[in-house]
This record gives structure tokens, sequence and C-alpha cells, in this order.
């Protein structure tokens, strides 16, 4: 009897340990970005003998979440030009985040804004995200390499869905016309996305 007892109370504590590692997927519904986890992270080379990297500090993304037919999905971010942080180390010299974020040749203290057209599932964890980035005043196509990274419909800390994801975009500095007479600066943007999101005042179908 203790025996069938404690293999009892071994099958109730695997069957826990799998729910736990298995969680019940995030429902449909319009999700925001989560700020106190997510980030925009950006680099450039210089030189070609290391990556400039600084961040955006301040964004705002919406999401239109389809979990059974994920492509259906659509997604739309605002990101704060006047947000950028470079941890230039001569603030006293020249305030290098004002410069990257309000002069004309850089931003020019425009709105970013990125808005879905379409969705394409390339893997189990991965996909394309295509759409209109704008600018500097400027709109033109661009590609995000998402990876789904999970999602719960009930996270443990804020007891809400939770629906992660991590993605990466290439952008051509020429496209937008980004300081074009910066030398020193390679062609390519890499932009890097972390975020997750939680639903919109309680908002899922």
């Amino acid at each position: 009897m203790k025996y069938l007892r404690l293999l009892t109370f071994a099958a109730l504590v695997s069957s826990s340990s799998i729910a736990s590692e298995n969680p019940a997927p995030a429902p449909s519904g319009q999700y925001v970005s989560d700020p106190a986890h997510s980030s925009v992270i950006w680099k450039v080379k210089h030189l070609g003998l290391s990556n400039y990297t600084a961040r955006f500090t301040r964004m705002s993304v919406e999401l239109d979440w389809n979990a059974e037919n994920p492509v259906a999905s659509k997604v739309t971010a605002s990101i704060d030009p006047f947000s950028v942080q470079t941890n230039f180390p001569f603030p006293e010299k020249e305030d290098f985040d004002a410069e990257i974020g309000r002069s004309a040749p850089f931003l020019g203290g425009q709105p970013i804004r990125f808005v879905s057209t379409a969705v394409k599932i390339t893997g189990d964890h991965s996909g394309e995200v295509v759409g209109d980035l704008t600018f500097r005043g400027q709109t033109h196509a661009a590609t995000l390499d998402v990876t789904f990274n999970g999602s719960m419909a009930e996270q443990p800390g804020s007891k809400t869905p939770k629906i992660g994801f991590s993605a990466v975009a290439k952008l051509k500095r020429a496209d937008w016309g980004l300081a074009p007479n910066i030398k020193s600066a390679g062609e390519d943007v890499t932009v890097i996305i972390e975020t997750e999101f939680q639903p919109k005042a309680g908002d899922t179908k």
C-alpha cells in the first residue's frame, strides 16, 4: 500500500511538471507590448572594426493575434525617435542622443512606425513579417525575421496571457537617406527586437 501511494504521488508530480513545461497557449485577441519586457536595439558597422550599438527606450506595439491562424495576425509599432540612447561616453562634449534623434541627417525628430502587411510561416517557431516602415518621413518595405518564443494562457506572475517574440531586421541606410555623408558607418543597420505582449485592456477573444 505504501508503495502504491508513492507511485501515485510520483505520477501526480510528473503530471504537474509536464503541465508547467507545456502551458496552455494564449488565446486570440488584441495585445500590446509589455514595456518591462521589451527592447529595440540597433547596430551599424564602424569602419568595419566594430558594431556601434544603441537602443530606443520608448516604443509601443499593438498585436492583433490570431492563435488559430497566425498568418492572419497583424502588428503595428511606434518608436519615439527622441528615446534613442547611445551611452556616448562624453556627454559634456556632445549630446549624441539628441544629435541622433533630432538632427536632419539622422532621425530628424520624425515618428518611426511599422505597419505589417503580410505574415509568412517559415518553420515551427519562425516566420517573416513584411510591412511598411516609416522614418525620416519616408516609407519603404521592410521584413522582420521573427522567432515565436511561446505563449501562456496565464503567466505565473501577472496571471494574464503573455506572448513572446524575438525579431531581427536588416535595413539599408541609403533606402531612407540616413546620414549619407557619414562614410565611417556601414551601409546595413541591424535592428534587434525582443518583446512580450499582454492583453490590451483585458481584451481577448
